[in-house]
């Protein structure tokens, strides 16, 4: 070692005074790098994090692919925007109610909400009359916070009710018989400080109340309506022994700034204007001008690789390059329209009282909150903001604020009633319209 250090010294010292001066200087910078370390505070109660400085590329390899669901995260404010309406006809918390219609099956309506096909078999095990859903039924579940389906119960009829609760070994049924008499009865007022309160003065409950919002949310906002505007419901209650059991709105009148909004029931449990024409507003299903690759699914029940808990992915991810058109798929309102956490910049649209729909990781947005756009209107453009691992477009569907799987989700359609169903239709209409009067 010493022969080799006097060699080094004899052959540095041979070197030109600027040669030399030039390699103590780096020799000098070197070792004050290598031994350098800054000091940085830290509390006693956080960690102290090393940061390790990677090429791009170390990061790529490092990071999950853009398919995995683990780079999706929740904006800041993940809850769905509520307003007096919500807050104020909310009907039981976490019951979820669909109304059945053409070509529903079973599975079809809760698999589009993430409920496993294993716990679906095992309800048309225990009652085989599940298979054979009816136009214009209502079926109602909740679910357990691990997204397993806790108890569902199924109206049959005005008469018949079955309930599927959950077991040790699968779901035990019950069935319950009402005996009552339906009653109609036209509640009538005229709107002053909200219409909610409005309505429950006339005497509506909380649930009928939603019920009319939900029949109307397409033609008309009821957070708009004015001071004056009048109202007429009709509400058909069933009553046993004198109390009221369970109550079906047969119509709706309503008017607003002078002009008159109708909405009947038909047969198939749907609502449509006096003439048969449906009331909802069609949606497009891919929020893009052509479908992309679904490079991460609808997972309600994703387990987060690190913690090992319950980690939801809540949409559907769709590689696409950056600057893609994102397009709004119905008419709606912008609720929200900003850079918000993990979501980066993200836009949440309301279409009527029941759908809401939300657009995450964009590059630019270009619309703002309380803006109406209507379907196919351009809302964004695809980026990689938040925390994403790759450029993509992240999508949700909520229906009555619960995340459904926007590729099977039931989305409106503007149809209307033709043939004998149109005609049985208008008969009823002529009985229905002439008793919601405001006088």
């Amino acid at each position: 070692m010493q022969q080799i250090a006097r060699s080094v010294a004899l052959a540095f010292n041979n070197l030109p005074r600027p040669h030399r001066v030039m390699l103590g200087s780096l020799t000098v910078l070197t070792l004050a790098v290598a031994v350098w370390r800054p000091y940085v505070y830290h509390p006693e109660s956080a960690p102290i994090v090393k940061a390790i400085e990677l090429e791009q590329n170390d990061i790529r390899s490092l990071l999950p692919e853009a398919s995995e669901p683990i780079d999706q995260a929740p904006p800041e404010d993940d809850a769905i925007p509520q307003d007096e309406l919500d807050d104020k006809t909310a009907g039981e918390a976490g019951v979820h109610e669909y109304v059945v219609s053409t070509g529903d099956t079973l599975s079809s309506v809760l698999n589009q909400y993430g409920i496993d096909m294993g716990e679906i078999s095992q309800l048309a095990t225990v009652d085989k009359d599940l298979r054979n859903l009816k136009i214009g039924q209502q079926i109602s579940w909740t679910l357990t916070d691990n997204g397993e389906l806790q108890r569902l119960t199924w109206e049959l009829s005005r008469r018949e009710t079955r309930t599927y609760d959950r077991t040790a070994t699968g779901f035990k049924m019950s069935s319950e018989m009402q005996q009552g008499d339906w009653v109609n009865n036209v509640f009538k007022g005229t709107v002053g400080s909200s219409f909610v309160s409005s309505a429950r003065d006339a005497g509506l409950t909380s649930t009928e109340i939603s019920a009319v919002i939900k029949s109307m949310q397409w033609q008309m906002d009821f957070r708009k309506l004015k001071k004056g505007d009048q109202f007429a419901v009709l509400m058909s209650r069933e009553m046993f022994d004198g109390k009221r059991e369970q109550s079906q709105l047969v119509g709706v009148r309503l008017r607003s700034d002078g002009k008159d909004y109708y909405a009947v029931r038909a047969d198939d449990g749907k609502f449509y204007d006096r003439n048969g024409s449906g009331l909802a507003k069609g949606f497009l299903r891919f929020p893009t001008a052509k479908q992309f690759r679904v490079s991460s699914n609808f997972n309600p029940r994703r387990v987060n690789p690190v913690t090992g808990r319950i980690a939801p992915h809540k949409g559907v991810d769709f590689a696409m390059p950056q600057g893609t058109p994102v397009l709004a798929v119905g008419d709606g309102e912008v609720l929200v329209a900003k850079r918000s956490g993990g979501a980066g910049y993200y836009v949440a649209i309301r279409h009527g009282r029941t759908y809401t729909t939300r657009y995450m990781h964009l590059r630019k947005l270009l619309v703002k909150p309380g803006q109406k756009v209507k379907r196919g209107d351009r809302i964004a453009l695809s980026g990689n903001t938040g925390r994403s691992t790759g450029p993509h477009l992240h999508y949700e569907i909520w229906i009555n604020q619960q995340a459904v799987n926007p590729l099977t989700a039931k989305l409106p359609r503007t149809e209307g009633l033709t043939g004998s169903d149109r005609r049985d239709y208008l008969a009823k209409t002529r009985e229905v319209t002439p008793q919601l009067r405001f006088d």
